[in-house]
C-alpha cells in the first residue's frame, strides 16, 4: 500500500473498488473531500490508484492505495483483513467492473465468465469480509455501481446486464439483512457517461438515446454516491438509483 495524509480520529474508512480510473476515481475523490479516509483500489492500475492517492491528500484529505485482484478471494480476505487492522470499514463502493461486448450467438464462455467473476465473485469476496466488522459498528453504507443496461438491456452486452443485475439484486437482498443494523444497501446505475464505459459514443447516437441530449460526467455520479454514503441518506436502503438523462 502506498499512503497519503493521516485518517483523523472521526474519519471513516471508505474502500472502493476499480478506484483508479473513471467514476472510480470520481467517488474517490469526492468521498476524500467529505472527509473520509479512503482506501483507493485497484488491481492493475496501481500507479493511477497512486495517483488518485496524490490527488486526494493535495486537496487536504487522507487515503492510500490498495492491491488486490478481486477475481481471486484469498488474496481478497488478506488484503482486507490487513486494511481491518486500523479498524472496519464503514463505507463499501463496489465499483470494480469490466465489460466484453459481443452478441450473444458468438460470446464465448470466457468472455461470459470474465465479466461475471469480476462483477458478481467480486462482490462477494469483498464485501462479505467487511460485513462483520461493520455491523459490529452499527453503521454502514455499501454502494454497488449498476448499470442502465441492467435495467434495459442493451445489445452486445448480455453478459454485463447479467453482472449487473445481480449486483442489483444482491443490494436488494442484502439491504434486508443489514437494515437493522444501521446499514444501508444500495445501487447506482449510471447511463452514458463521459470518461467511464460508456465512453466514445457519437453525439448523434447520445441525442437520440439520452432525453437530456448530453453524456452524464463521472463528478455527477460521484455526487450521488457521496449522498448514499453520508447520515443524511439513512432512511434510503435497498434501491437501484438511475443517473442517465432520463434513458430509462
Amino acid at each position: 500500500m502506498s499512503t497519503g495524509g493521516g485518517a483523523g480520529a472521526g474519519a471513516r474508512r471508505a474502500l472502493v473498488t476499480g478506484g483508479s480510473g473513471g467514476i472510480g476515481a470520481a467517488i474517490c475523490r469526492r468521498l476524500g473531500r467529505g472527509g473520509h479516509h479512503v482506501y483507493v483500489h485497484a488491481h492493475r492500475g496501481a500507479a493511477a490508484a497512486a495517483a488518485v492517492v496524490a490527488d486526494i491528500v493535495a486537496a487536504g484529505g487522507s487515503a492510500e492505495t490498495i492491491c488486490f485482484d478481486v477475481t481471486d478471494g484469498a488474496a481478497a480476505r488478506a488484503a482486507l483483513e490487513a486494511a481491518l487492522e486500523a479498524g472496519p470499514i464503514q463505507v463499501l463502493v463496489n465499483n470494480a467492473g469490466i465489460h466484453d461486448d459481443v452478441v450473444f450467438p458468438s460470446m464465448s464462455e470466457a468472455r461470459w465468465r470474465s465479466v461475471i467473476d469480476v462483477a458478481v465473485h467480486g462482490f462477494y469476496h469483498v464485501t462479505q469480509p467487511l460485513l462483520m466488522p461493520m455491523i459490529r459498528t452499527r453503521w454502514g453504507r455499501i454502494v454497488n455501481i449498476s448499470s442502465v443496461s441492467a435495467i434495459m438491456g442493451n445489445r452486445g452486452q448480455v453478459n454485463y446486464a447479467a453482472a449487473k443485475g445481480a449486483l442489483n439484486s444482491a443490494a436488494r437482498a442484502l439491504s434486508l439483512e443489514v437494515a437493522s443494523r444501521g446499514i444501508t444497501v444500495n445501487a447506482v446505475a449510471p447511463g452514458i457517461i463521459e470518461a467511464g464505459m460508456g465512453g466514445g459514443f457519437d453525439p448523434a447516437v447520445i441525442a437520440a438515446l439520452v432525453p437530456m441530449k448530453r453524456a452524464g460526467t463521472a463528478q455527477e455520479v460521484a455526487g450521488l454516491v457521496a449522498f448514499l454514503a453520508s447520515d443524511d441518506a439513512a432512511y434510503i436502503t435497498g434501491q437501484i438509483i438511475s443517473v442517465n438523462g432520463g434513458m430509462a
